[in-house]
């Protein structure tokens, strides 16, 4: 697969939005506390007996053509996953954005807002391959942390 992952702009957030987000839930993870102090929490999974779908785009707000409404977009990054040419995938990130309570008002720090893969390209390195390109975007501007 010839994976090309480059910087997108914020005016085009419609197109970065015919990548759907949603997935089908069928399990999650319980977590147990540890046995004794300093101990190891355990993750177990549980299959659930009716899967959904989870649809963040669904969501009154959470639409990516929804996001300037609620936030100044000037300082965030958008990058786009192409093969052959196709969108196949997509990031934002967000950083030095007022407001935005992740951030904890610092400047030191970037949130991977979304990420999104196209489901027939699900399960081959391009979800890996935007957060690589996150980190390195994140880097760039100084960011210690990257929060996902």
């Amino acid at each position: 697969m010839d994976l090309v992952i480059s910087e997108d702009q914020k005016t085009s957030l419609a197109e970065y939005a015919t990548i759907p987000i949603h997935f089908q839930v069928r399990s999650i993870f319980d977590v147990s506390a540890p046995a004794s102090e300093g101990g190891e929490f355990l993750l177990v999974e549980r299959n659930f007996d009716n899967p959904y779908l989870k649809d963040y785009d669904a969501i009154d707000g959470e639409h990516p053509t929804q996001w300037s409404t609620r936030f100044d977009l000037s300082n965030w990054g958008f990058l786009a996953a192409h093969v052959a040419g196709q969108r196949v995938g997509g990031a934002a990130i967000a950083f030095n954005t007022a407001g935005l309570d992740m951030l904890n008002g610092r400047a030191d720090i970037a949130v991977m807002w979304d990420i999104r893969v196209a489901p027939e390209a699900r399960g081959q390195g391009v979800g890996s391959a935007l957060f690589r390109a996150a980190e390195t975007w994140a880097r760039a501007r100084d960011c210690r942390e990257l929060i996902v």
